[in-house]
């Protein structure tokens, strides 16, 4: 008899609940046990501009900040951390500061005397990257971790004498040549980069540590982070976390993919400390992150003994039926809802859905976001719709219109039961999660089988973890019917809006659960619409625009990075599908962007070096001319195409 796997990660799958770490000091603001979840983020001036520094990390401070990270690159960066601090100190702020750490161990053993906490990466710190596949014996793979301990050490006594925190901080794309040679690139690699360290430290008896997995790509990040966990409960650990989607770029885009991957893993109850990286002044990530955490404290309770059948460290789609367009193979669907809008539906209140009404020609114009059905409640449209767009009505007022084509009723489950009339064609039934189990017990009778081929369920619920409560039954049932996920919202302005809606449902599109997405809200349409396109394009279910893997920037960075950004994406908007990296340095350059199909890196003052993935094409471009060397080399690819007008 086979053992059940062990999926543990959480203390509960179906209720909120804080898995509680154990508390690591820094400075006067320890983190974990029931300390508050801490909030950071990271200067981007030049480190060695001091008062530059100082009065950002104020205005950081001022946002909400509780720890202030600062690059340290080399030593003359960590010897004037000390400078730093005391005019921070002089002018009445004593929040911690960190240093961040990535080739160079003799600067972090200086600035662990200065700071209160060091973040190193265990991918860079003795490690070079080359992109090299190696075969290792046991014993040179043995020979490759004395050789790490014997650089790591030092800094581990500097930390345990002065009292100084680590983060020991795994990121996707740059893990070493090694664990990429044994592990390849997966969480499994990521989990095992961070615990040889984390070994080292513990040998020593120095446990004043935290742990991070971070990726821009959110699947990569929510298992790791997950699979993290769960190897420490299995070896009785449970050091805080530090959560963080990196690189994920700017605006809208950035906010929804940061609150996807940062807020799934919140809703499972993980997270001690959480960064958002945004490509833009670090002051303008903190209340992001404000909003993020509102609603997260450390629960009393215990959870639940849920048992997980579904893997929650690989990607895998729940298999249903294909229903329409639902299900099966088909990308997860947008429903729009139109329900409330007051007045008469003409062609233009769709155009805030992706559809363009052209009266001169009587022809829609279909954009790549685009709603797939739209929710009109009691009202009609008294016009032609385009011919890859739904309309769903209650069910009272389907029964008037069925004629109609393209026209599908939603029922409560009472009424579906009752009801003699159902669509041929897609049936919509509306429950509670609490109604799961009696939902399917009752289409399982005979007189409603029939109807199996036609029927999508729409679950409304308030939070990830009542859908995912949900869904698990539906497992169990062995139900194959597709699942639309329905989120409410009011009230909110279109910032929090963005970010919960990201939170409570990007989690179920990570875990491969859902068939559609219908956000209601008395937001903006277009907001709401582009909300739940967001989603899907951030946890890679549904690609409807190109994405752009941008730093947040730091004193490490070689260009103006909001900049540049905004120069690449005018002339690359159009992309669908492609995804391209845009880097200040060379740290953040090719591991960085993982898996992005074009990168451009800063190599240098005024020098660029483009990537066609991981492999380097064009070195030391003029940063004049390297957006237009850019274009050129996706062209050369084939994979440019001209901009409609």
């Amino acid at each position: 008899m086979s053992e059940t796997p062990n999926y543990k990660y959480c203390n509960s799958l179906t209720e909120y609940s804080r898995f509680k770490t154990l508390e690591v000091r820094i400075g006067d603001l320890p983190m974990g046990a029931s300390n508050p979840i801490r909030i950071q983020s990271m200067t981007t001036t030049d480190t060695l501009n001091t008062i530059a520094t100082v009065e950002q990390s104020i205005r950081m401070i001022k946002a909400g900040c509780d720890y202030v990270r600062i690059t340290a690159p080399s030593l003359k960066e960590a010897q004037n951390l000390a400078e730093i601090k005391k005019e921070l100190r002089k002018r009445g702020y004593s929040n911690p500061l960190i240093a961040d750490i990535h080739y160079t161990p003799n600067a972090a053993e200086l600035a662990a005397r200065l700071v209160e906490k060091v973040r190193i990466n265990p991918g860079n710190y003795a490690d070079k990257k080359k992109f090299e596949v190696h075969r290792y014996t046991a014993s040179a793979y043995q020979a490759e971790l004395d050789r790490i301990r014997e650089r790591f050490v030092p800094l581990v006594k500097v930390c345990k004498e002065y009292g100084t925190a680590m983060r020991i901080g795994t990121n996707h794309g740059s893990l070493s040549d090694r664990i990429l040679s044994r592990y390849g690139d997966t969480p499994e690699g990521m989990v095992e980069s961070a615990f040889e360290f984390l070994s080292i430290c513990e040998d020593l008896n120095y446990h004043n540590i935290v742990l991070s997995m971070k990726a821009s790509n959110t699947l990569v990040m929510v298992q790791a982070y997950r699979l993290l966990v769960n190897k420490m409960i299995a070896s009785q650990r449970n050091y805080p976390l530090h959560l963080g989607v990196t690189e994920a770029g700017e605006g809208e885009d950035g906010r929804i993919k940061s609150a996807v991957g940062i807020g799934t893993l919140l809703e499972d109850g993980l997270g001690d400390t959480i960064r958002v990286s945004l490509t833009e002044e670090p002051e303008f990530e903190i209340p992001v992150a404000k909003l993020l955490i509102e609603k997260y404290t450390l629960s009393s309770s215990s959870g639940n003994s849920t048992i997980q059948q579904h893997n929650p460290f690989e990607y895998s789609r729940r298999s249903t039926a294909e229903t329409g367009s639902l299900g099966g193979s088909n990308v997860p669907r947008v429903v729009a809802d139109f329900s409330t809008r007051a007045g008469e539906l003409k062609p233009a209140n769709f155009f805030s859905v992706g559809y363009s009404y052209s009266a001169a020609t009587d022809k829609w114009t279909i954009s790549d976001q685009a709603c797939d059905y739209i929710y009109l409640g009691d009202k009609t449209a008294g016009f032609a719709i385009p011919g890859t767009l739904g309309l769903i009505y209650k069910y009272k007022t389907w029964l008037k219109l069925k004629t109609n084509p393209r026209s599908y009723p939603l029922f409560s489950l009472e009424e579906f039961v009752s009801s003699k009339e159902h669509s041929g064609q897609l049936n919509f039934i509306r429950i509670s999660p609490e109604e799961t189990g009696e939902t399917i017990k009752a289409l399982s009778k005979p007189d409603l089988k029939a109807d199996s081929s036609t029927l999508v369920l729409v679950i409304d619920a308030t939070s990830l973890s009542r859908q995912r409560q949900a869904l698990f039954e539906l497992e169990n049932l062995k139900c194959k019917l597709p699942v639309i996920f329905k989120q409410s919202y009011s009230q909110l302005d279109d910032e929090k809006f963005r970010l919960r809606a990201s939170a409570d449902c990007g989690g179920l599109f990570i875990d491969g659960f859902g068939d559609g997405l219908w956000l209601s809200s008395d937001n903006a349409p277009a907001l709401v619409n582009s909300t739940a396109f967001g989603i899907l394009q951030a946890t890679r279910t549904r690609i409807s625009k190109t994405e752009y893997i941008s730093c947040p920037s730091c004193g490490r960075t070689l260009f103006d990075l909001q900049e540049t950004t905004q120069k690449i994406r005018k002339r690359t908007g159009h992309l669908k599908g492609i995804k391209i990296g845009i880097m200040g340095c060379i740290v953040n350059g090719p591991g960085e962007m993982a898996d992005a199909d074009y990168g451009y890196v800063g190599t240098g003052i005024g020098k660029i070096t483009l990537y066609k993935g991981k492999e380097v094409v064009k070195r030391n471009v003029n940063s004049d001319n390297a957006v237009e060397a850019l274009i050129q080399l996706i062209k050369n690819n084939g994979d440019w195409i001209e901009k409609e007008i």
